[in-house]
């Protein structure tokens, strides 16, 4: 018997992978948290039956989140990650030197305990003693924070489960008080693809806008993300994500990537014209 894990993306599409084992489920007090091992995607990890990343394609999502604010903010030394319990946020910023201090706020440790033992790949930096993590709701450590911050990365699931508060107008106000006169909000923005998340996605885009002096959009190709086409947001107080990317910096400092590349960098903030269209709409 074949055993296959599927996700609907929209009413009338399915993206299906098909399961070699189940290595881990259990109920946390937030979500279902469900590890899956597959010959496509390797392990992949699930929560409240969403598809959060796998072991083949992660890097692609973790490397455009962090090396793009990274390559942009001139000298960050604290970093606050909200979500990001997987690891993989954090495996890429212990990767700086210059890093002093790296927060991460995670509502649920048990993703971070079920990400450390059963993917190791992507959780193998969460013990670095620069990283610092708090089991906390995002909104709630974020309202009591003002000024330290020189970048914060959110990297939380889709709205509607315990991430649903990090997509707020209150949240992206909270970053902005939370980062210094010079500091940088990058977060997971959803997909302008398909309809449902596409709305979504104008609606962050909208309360970042209000937020932030500098708000910009750039895309990613996740192949196991609905339609494969995903957005980040890039926010700022001072520096403008293409015209401020020190790419000479950058690359001296030889950092090894799969998908990440000062090149792709500039290029990924082009964006098709019916997805300008759709943030043209909302600014």
């Amino acid at each position: 018997m074949e055993l296959w894990f599927s996700e609907r993306h929209t009413q009338n599409v399915k993206f299906s992978i098909r399961v070699e084992r189940q290595l881990y489920s259990g109920q946390s007090e937030f979500q279902r948290i469900d590890v899956f091992d597959s010959r496509e995607f390797g392990r992949f990890l699930t929560l409240d039956g969403y598809l959060m990343l796998t072991e083949k394609d992660e890097f692609i999502y973790h490397e455009m989140m962090t090396h793009v604010p990274m390559a942009v903010h001139p000298d960050p030394r604290k970093i606050l990650v909200i979500g990001g319990g997987d690891g993989g946020v954090i495996r890429e910023l212990t990767r700086y030197e210059k890093i002093e201090r790296i927060d991460m706020v995670e509502i649920d440790p048990l993703v971070v305990e079920v990400s450390k033992k059963y993917l190791p790949q992507t959780a193998c930096r969460l013990d670095d003693p620069r990283v610092h993590i708090y089991y906390e709701d995002g909104l709630r450590f974020i309202r009591s924070v003002h000024g330290e911050y020189d970048l914060i990365i959110v990297d939380c699931s889709d709205p509607g489960g315990p991430g649903e508060g990090l997509f707020t107008k209150e949240f992206y106000g909270s970053c902005y008080k939370a980062l210094k006169d010079d500091g940088i909000m990058v977060n997971q923005h959803e997909s302008p693809f398909y309809e449902e998340d596409a709305m979504t996605m104008q609606r962050v885009h909208k309360r970042i806008v209000e937020s932030f002096p500098i708000s910009r959009v750039y895309q990613v190709h996740v192949p196991t993300f609905p339609a494969g086409h995903w957005l980040f947001g890039f926010a700022s107080k001072k520096y403008h994500p293409v015209r401020d990317l020190d790419a000479v910096k950058w690359n001296m400092l030889g950092l090894s990537t799969r998908y990440y590349t000062t090149q792709l960098h500039a290029g990924a903030f082009a964006l098709p014209y019916y997805v300008e269209e759709m943030l043209k709409h909302v600014e």
